[in-house]
């Protein structure tokens, strides 16, 4: 690990020192000042506790703390490591990472010593919220530890600037004071960058004109559905949706979805229909830039060949801007075609008319810059002592696979690869129908071609080449690397490290060998198997010079700190970008969010209202508000009252509910439950459904079973059924009702279950913060649940104790039989259970006995006869006094 920068030695100074939240610009080194925070805590005497890391995360950290020769490293804490051994691991010390599900149930138990944790270090803060997991933790922790420090780091800042007061609200969940920013135009970042700056060359490319009329075309578009959605919905606040926002933010559609789930159910196909189509536009302008000309009328062609296509469209494909768009996609292969003259019926002007006899193939305009970049690269290690690697760094891994085969096979002859696998084949049949035409019109022979018999194979042919998927078509384009004139050499690298020149390169998603006379690795941005896989490929090969195919400020940002980092190293960084287009616009809008989010933090940090003692902090104590009285006389004495408590299933907390109960006040007994997911009182079991976990239950019998537990061992048991609070709170549409029971319907099904269990209540909440204050309700002036005898039930059927409940005293099995037999209610049943020993004696007692224990004649007599009566008689009783018309009202069969 190289020497820290001085702005990082600053940003580990103040966060060491006090509590605090550091908000980092993206791209500035977050993992470096991550790990040397974590290498301050490797030791035995602490024990300091990391939170929200993935896999990759805690690999690539400990891989650079072992670089850095720590004595102790960390250990991870998760599912694997059983209770026993936890414990153990906590009293070692250290720095450990654990996931938050279950540091919340140690702390719960109290497994964890809270009282000698030295501190929680919390990455990616800003997913920090007031009921997530982690806030959970953080809570617990700052109730048992006043001392312990907590730290937070964010190195994302527009998600702070979504909402209001977001900021505060994250740094009251960590219980910190202190907010660190270090934007990219922080003084000390400005002043460490310009110490040592890389060569930086940009080249401003200009679209070639069919390019730019298809931009404008499909600009045309977007704005079309941007105005048809808003005068649909006039309702709905669309001030984010804009052409400039449907350009540069990558998740517009999601924002859009967002504001629109609430009543999404009630929008019409075409609004809906809207929305699907500004995602598929937006895909189809990053092809326009990103991608070659084949590439890009194949995939116009799939929106347009197939039926379901026109079909499920929302009118756009009919616009003239479309017909333009295509209309220049297809010039880039055939080139400009040329109607013919009305009159002419040479076969000449037919044939111009065809369009298809020339391929122009139009060549990306990067792809000529890329290759005089290779060949400068190439003259310039002729004369230097020490060839110079070359880096090149695109936009995902389908542009590299091209990047790789254009400088080995060259423009024409890939592009006509590309046609000659994806277009010729319905361009062949089409040419073929054309010329057959042609020649029938003038009355000729088709020169010894055989005609076309019937409408068989060829149409067909055509027909799936016209419907051909995206994912298809990426499989044809980039099987390229098994072309028999690949090389084993030039594949993706496969095995853990991989050889190149005189270097060592990990990634998996490298291209390398691809020029002889010098290094040169091809490595996408995004869609990595592994993040950081692109840093260690920066460490590993060293370049002299680097190619950014595509534009990516964090990239940019990493090229910056690598320089400063390594000031001794030449670096020459080629800066390529279509000028006056929507992807320099993109790069644009990254830079103005970041530069507003930042805006925005440091003027919210000069309001920003924070308590001046975390100790004091209302959400650390232990009494609910709702419970503190507002009239206290004088000289009156408090009622002192019992603690709430609520035992919760452990597979509970992976939802945010044990959460907000907990923060109501309410203490919470994790313990592993087999029928109910949380016990409120020692009566009332509460079985908690989502609408998707709803329907599977109900379609696959699970419900029924816990139905059935429930209500035989609690005397209320209650089914929640829990809304998504940013949906609709409906559970169905009103065109899905109907007055008809049907098993595939989902109101009937509940309705059949609570037929079924007469005793099982259902409650509706919207949101889990609902939730929590209805159980709070529930609770109230009401006994505490046991936790041993929650743990104590079970599904399968045992031996009745003594001190057992009314419910869980006799024999299920004989207990349901009894409930089907005639005259048996749930009134009576109690006592037939408490008197009669067995079924065998129940059907012995005379009906005067049976008279005593049911209390009424009619139903003693009801008892007596089903058990008395013989089979073929009650048979025939029935049958005598069942109803039996025929046509005109005549009855038919013995009387």
């Amino acid at each position: 690990m190289s020497e820290m920068l001085e702005y990082e030695n600053q940003i580990l100074l103040d966060v060491y020192d006090e509590d605090g939240l550091v908000v980092l610009a993206r791209g500035l080194g977050m993992e470096r000042i991550f790990t040397n925070l974590l290498k301050l805590y490797c030791d035995p005497g602490n024990l300091v506790l990391v939170l929200n890391t993935t896999e990759q995360e805690q690999e690539y950290l400990m891989e650079e703390l072992e670089k850095a020769e720590t004595t102790v490293m960390p250990r991870i804490v998760n599912n694997e490591v059983g209770t026993s051994e936890r414990q153990t691991v906590y009293l070692e010390g250290g720095v450990l990472f654990i996931t938050s599900r279950i540091l919340v149930v140690d702390l719960l138990t109290e497994r964890i010593p809270a009282h000698l944790v030295s501190g929680i270090i919390v990455n990616k803060a800003h997913r920090i919220i007031d009921s997530c997991q982690e806030a959970f933790v953080l809570r617990l922790y700052r109730q048992k530890n006043k001392t312990g420090f907590i730290k937070g780091f964010s190195d994302y800042p527009q998600s702070f600037s979504a909402g209001f007061c977001q900021m505060e609200r994250v740094m009251k969940s960590l219980f910190v004071r202190r907010l660190f920013l270090w934007p990219r135009i922080h003084v000390n970042v400005q002043a460490t960058m310009e110490k040592h700056k890389p060569d930086v060359v940009e080249l401003e490319l200009k679209m070639t004109p069919a390019m730019q009329a298809i931009q404008l075309g499909i600009l045309d578009i977007i704005n079309a559905c941007i105005k048809e959605v808003k005068q649909t919905n006039p309702a709905l606040e669309m001030d984010e949706l804009t052409v400039e926002n449907a350009i540069g933010k990558k998740s517009l559609d999601q924002v859009i979805r967002r504001q629109m789930d609430p009543i999404w159910h009630q929008l019409t196909s075409t609004t809906k229909q809207l929305v699907s189509d500004l995602k598929l536009l937006r895909m189809l302008m990053f092809y326009l830039t990103q991608y070659d000309c084949v590439t890009f009328y194949n995939f116009l062609n799939t929106l347009r060949g197939g039926k379901q296509a026109a079909v499920n469209n929302s009118g756009w494909l009919f616009l003239e801007s479309t017909d333009s768009v295509f209309l220049h996609a297809r010039e880039r292969i055939y080139g400009s075609t040329a109607k013919p003259k009305k009159g002419a019926n040479s076969k000449e002007s037919k044939t111009v008319a065809t369009g298809k006899n020339d391929l122009v193939l139009e060549e990306n305009p990067k792809w000529r810059m890329l290759s005089e970049i290779i060949a400068e690269v190439k003259e310039e290690n002729k004369t230097a002592d020490e060839p110079g690697r070359v880096l090149v760094c695109a936009s995902d891994d389908r542009t590299c696979a091209q990047l790789r085969d254009y400088l080995q096979d060259g423009s024409y002859a890939l592009l006509k690869k590309l046609y000659d696998r994806t277009i010729r084949s319905k361009d062949t049949a089409a040419a073929v129908n054309i010329q057959d035409k042609l020649e029938a019109e003038e009355g000729r022979p088709s020169h010894g071609k055989r005609p076309l018999r019937g409408k068989g194979g060829r149409g067909k042919k055509q027909k799936k080449d016209d419907e051909i998927t995206l994912t298809q078509m990426t499989k044809k384009t980039g099987d390229n690397s098994s072309d028999e004139k690949q090389q084993p050499d030039m594949l993706p690298i496969e095995p853990d490290k991989a050889s190149v020149g005189d270097i060592d390169v990990s990634s998996l998603d490298a291209y390398y060998s691809i020029e002889a006379s010098s290094v040169t690795v091809i490595h996408p941005l995004h869609g990595c198997k592994d993040r950081f896989s692109l840093t260690r490929t920066l460490r590993e090969v060293q370049p002299r010079y680097v190619v950014l195919y595509d534009a990516e400020i964090q990239f940019v940002r990493q090229l910056e700190v690598y320089k400063c980092c390594n000031p001794g190293t030449p670096l020459r960084v080629y800066f390529m970008l279509y000028s006056g287009s929507t992807e320099e616009q993109r790069y644009l809008t990254t830079l103005r969010a970041e530069k507003e989010a930042f805006e925005h933090l440091i003027k919210e940090k000069s309001t920003m209202v924070i308590p001046a003692e975390t100790d004091d902090d209302p959400q650390l104590t232990k009494d609910s508000a709702s419970e503190q009285s507002t009239r206290k006389g004088g000289g009156q004495t408090p009622a002192i009252t019992e603690q709430q408590k609520v035992i919760v299933d452990m597979r509970e907390f992976r939802s945010e509910l044990p959460s907000l109960i907990h923060k109501r006040g309410i203490d919470i007994e994790p313990i592993t439950l087999e029928v109910g997911d949380y016990i409120i009182t020692p009566d009332i079991c509460v079985e908690r459904k989502s609408i998707s976990d709803l329907i599977g239950s109900l379609n696959n019998g699970r419900l029924y079973t816990q139905a059935l537990a429930m209500t035989r061992f609690y005397k209320k048991p209650v089914l929640l059924i829990e809304f998504d609070p940013t949906k609709s709170f409906a559970l169905q549409s009103k065109t899905a009702l109907s007055r008809e029971i049907s098993f595939q319907n989902l109101s009937s099904k509940l309705t059949l279950l609570t037929i079924h269990f007469p005793k099982l209540r259902i409650l509706w909440c919207p949101s889990p913060h609902a939730t929590a204050e209805l159980f709070e309700e529930l609770k109230k002036s009401r006994p505490q649940p046991d936790g041993e005898a929650a743990a104590s039930v079970t599904m399968e059927d045992g031996v009745p104790d003594e001190g057992a409940s009314i419910h869980t005293r006799y024999n299920h099995g004989p207990y349901d039989l009894l409930m089907k037999l005639p005259g048996i209610t749930t009134k009576n049943c109690w006592k037939i259970l408490r008197t009669v020993k067995n079924l065998g004696e129940l059907s012995r007692l005379s009906q005067m006995e049976l008279k005593r224990l049911l209390g009424t004649d009619v139903n003693a007599a009801k008892l007596w006869e089903f058990f008395h009566s013989d089979y073929a008689e009650s048979t025939k009783q029935q049958a005598k006094n069942a109803p039996k018309f025929g046509r005109g009202g005549r009855q038919f069969g013995k009387s």
